[in-house]
């Protein structure tokens, strides 16, 4: 049986996907990663406002062609909305952890971003809202601290009817083995499934999902259908996929794969648009109007062609003319 969706959800979900029912979502939520690929020796130096005018160039050129997109509170949403370059209409998706990437993943427990939230968020006008969070189904505590984390957070978002992308990071429990090693690379498809399916069974509304295997230590395309189509046969919702700083090339071949598989998307940044962060001016706008939606448009055409849409995984409440009473 299908899972139930609230009326709100319902149109915030529209309101972020294609006509087809697809995510083409550019995502702009970074924030130290950002001025890591800005400055890497020294992240003190790089002035909020160039952290900003990056989001926004970005967002002016490659946003138009999305379906919806994920910025943050503090470099990029609210500018985007005053700018007006966050179009009018297009449903965007607002981070709420205070850090992604660079947090130590041996330390996973999710900080919120202090004084933001769903309630704020909804505010402002976000179609969802988004957490980035490290996880292993076998961390004991620390898997429990953030699934505790996630009921709070759909809690929210259920009073307020606003979708939870959650996009959940599988990493090693022992700190000798490397995330990107041969030996975690075994461990992957196991976790990100099982992963997947803890989410799907808890009622998050989206799941942004990290590829199920390394394409480095994993290239056989056979075997990422496999393992994209065991993901998606053990969760019960929509899943999207993220591009996590891997080649464009590379991504769209995963994004492919993954839709012929069941997926209904991507949120799709560094993938796309990496080279800007180090170009200035006419160079930057020239290269995100040129490569950066070449790019983009690729990805959104093969979802199209393969994806599956968002809202066969839901059912939708009945509407007749008295359904506003108890709503």
């Amino acid at each position: 049986m299908k899972r139930q969706i609230a009326a709100g959800k319902v149109r915030a979900l529209r309101a972020t996907a294609t006509d087809e029912g697809m995510f083409t979502i550019l995502a702009a939520d970074h924030r130290d990663s950002m001025k890591v690929m800005i400055n890497p020796d020294d992240l003190s130096a790089v002035p909020a406002e160039i952290v900003t005018e990056m989001k926004l160039d970005i967002t002016r050129e490659i946003v138009p062609l999305a379906s919806g997109t994920l910025l943050d509170p503090v470099y990029g949403g609210p500018q985007a909305i005053m700018s007006g370059a966050l179009p009018r209409g297009l449903g965007w998706i607002s981070s709420i952890e205070e850090q992604g990437y660079l947090g130590d993943p041996y330390k996973p427990q999710t900080p919120m971003l202090n004084g933001w939230g769903v309630a704020k968020a909804k505010r402002l006008g976000a179609t969802g809202v988004k957490i980035l969070m490290q996880y292993h189904p076998d961390s004991g505590e620390v898997a429990e601290y953030q699934e505790a984390l996630v009921r709070g957070v759909l809690a929210e978002g259920a009073r307020h009817e606003l979708p939870l992308f959650l996009e959940p990071i599988v990493y090693p429990l022992d700190p000798n083995m490397s995330g990107k090693s041969a030996e975690f690379a075994a461990l992957r498809r196991d976790l990100v499934v099982r992963t997947a399916k803890t989410f799907s069974d808890m009622g998050v509304d989206v799941l942004k999902m990290e590829f199920p295997l390394d394409a480095k230590h994993n290239p056989d395309e056979a075997e990422w259908g496999d393992a994209c189509a065991e993901l998606n046969e053990a969760i019960e919702i929509p899943w999207a996929l993220l591009s996590a700083g891997v080649s464009y090339e590379t991504f769209a071949r995963q994004v492919r794969v993954a839709c012929e598989n069941g997926c209904s998307g991507f949120l799709v940044g560094r993938a796309v648009w990496r080279e800007a962060v180090h170009l200035q001016g006419g160079e930057r706008i020239a290269f995100l109007q040129g490569v950066g939606r070449a790019r983009f448009q690729e990805l959104v055409d093969i979802v199209t062609e393969y994806g599956t849409p968002w809202y066969e995984h839901y059912q939708f409440p009945e509407i007749d003319d008295k359904w506003f009473v108890t709503y």
